[in-house]
């Protein structure tokens, strides 16, 4: 007697989704593609399946598909290094999140343009479900950038000064605010423009309290004693008199380069003020963070700011993925706008 046993295979099924890539070095425009790809929908045991809701383009990005950012993923690879999104389904081994979580990448190299990924359980990290979009996208780099050089290198307290330069950009607009919120004075330095007062009411209605130009910088014509942190962003001269303002104690901490020129430090303050000079690189953190409790702290913290309105929103210009290559090269071009992916 033939005896027929029906067997009953768990089969995965191939997911459509498009995403971002690029095979080679180059122009960022040109060297990004929109391919589509199949993926399983079933994690592997160390696996969770992320749906990605929105990405935006910084910096960073365009540089690492430069080739010219210290992180270099395995080509091909997918664009965006931050972004956030939400937690389809998880392996069996996975206990760091669950599924309905927000998540954002742990580090830099994830590639976050796209619309589904099949990560490694170490490669995301919950957050506040309850951020809104425009905060979660960005939640990774800028404000932890600010929020780590305010904490980390001098203990500040209430009264005490920091200066900045590029004080319009995204992590100084975030410092400004921070410092805000600790009752930390900020005096920010930035460019000399056709706009302004406009800037100079936009970076005081979030809480700066002096905002000066580069000319006045360098002409010395303001005085700002008691200054125990300066933030350097642009390098070259600027640092020169950033640094020349601190006080006795005082530390420079470098986190940019605009102006592609070497950071200059004065002697004298050096010497007599026993200054001091670090740099900053908010992925290195994210690195050497070997528990998840530290980064839990500041996360939390941000986030209260944030859904109470303390921190403002970002703005932003959406895109959707096949309108890459303009978003792209308006990334590269117009900087009053963050420009953001949205993906879900």
């Amino acid at each position: 007697m033939l005896k027929i046993i029906n067997l009953r295979c768990s089969v995965q099924r191939a997911v459509h989704t498009r995403q971002l890539v690029y095979e080679g070095y180059g122009n960022p425009p040109e060297a990004i593609q929109l391919k589509s790809v199949n993926i399983g929908d079933k994690p592997a045991a160390d696996q969770v399946l992320v749906k990605w809701i929105a990405a935006p383009i910084n910096p960073a990005d365009l540089n690492q598909i430069q080739g010219v950012y210290p992180v270099k993923p395995t080509l091909p690879a997918v664009g965006g290094n931050e972004g956030f999104g939400k937690v389809i389904s998880v392996g069996s081994n996975v206990k760091s999140v669950k599924e309905g979580d927000h998540v954002i990448p742990n580090k830099s190299g994830l590639g976050t343009w796209r619309e589904l990924g099949l990560h490694s359980e170490a490669d995301v990290f919950s957050i506040d479900n309850a951020l809104p979009l425009e905060y979660a996208a960005v939640f990774q780099v800028n404000p932890p950038t600010a929020y780590r050089m305010l904490k980390d290198f001098i203990h500040l307290k209430k009264g005490d000064t920091v200066v900045q330069n590029g004080a319009n950009s995204a992590v100084g607009k975030q410092v400004i605010q921070i410092c805000r919120i600790l009752g930390i004075k900020s005096v920010n330095v930035v460019r000399n423009r056709e706009n302004l007062e406009d800037l100079v009411k936009e970076l005081k209605d979030l809480g700066a309290d002096d905002v000066i130009t580069q000319e006045e910088l360098y002409g010395r014509k303001k005085k700002f004693p008691g200054v125990k942190l300066a933030l350097n962003c642009v390098g070259g001269r600027s640092s020169l008199f950033l640094a020349s303002l601190l006080d006795h104690g005082g530390c420079m901490v470098t986190y940019g380069g605009m102006s592609k020129q070497p950071v200059d430090c004065p002697t004298g303050p050096l010497i007599f003020k026993d200054i001091s000079l670090r740099g900053f690189w908010m992925s290195r953190w994210y690195d050497v963070q070997k528990t998840p409790e530290k980064r839990q702290e500041m996360y939390k913290e941000l986030a209260e700011w944030m859904k109470s309105g303390e921190m403002k929103k970002q703005a932003f210009v959406n895109n959707r993925l096949e309108d890459h290559a303009r978003a792209i090269e308006d990334a590269q071009n117009k900087h009053d706008k963050k420009q953001l992916f949205l993906l879900d």
